[in-house]
């Protein structure tokens, strides 16, 4: 418990002290999440295009139940 407690300071007096730093720094850091984001996001519904064209593979999604 007492490392957290330090460890909760700690970090607050370094966010008080340069959140000059801290903020300038991000804009670049939301720039640099977009291709994570992308990366991703994508994955859930198989990235981009017209959805209703199959692969070629065969394989087939699955219906959509409610």
């Amino acid at each position: 418990m007492a490392l957290v407690g330090f460890l909760a300071v700690a970090a607050f007096y370094l966010i008080a002290e340069h959140r000059a730093h801290l903020l300038g720094w991000l804009p670049l850091l939301i720039f640099l999440a977009c291709p994570l984001l992308h990366v991703f996001m994508h994955g859930r519904h198989g990235g981009h295009g017209n959805q209703s064209i199959q692969p070629s593979s065969g394989w087939r999604q699955p219906p959509h139940e409610h």
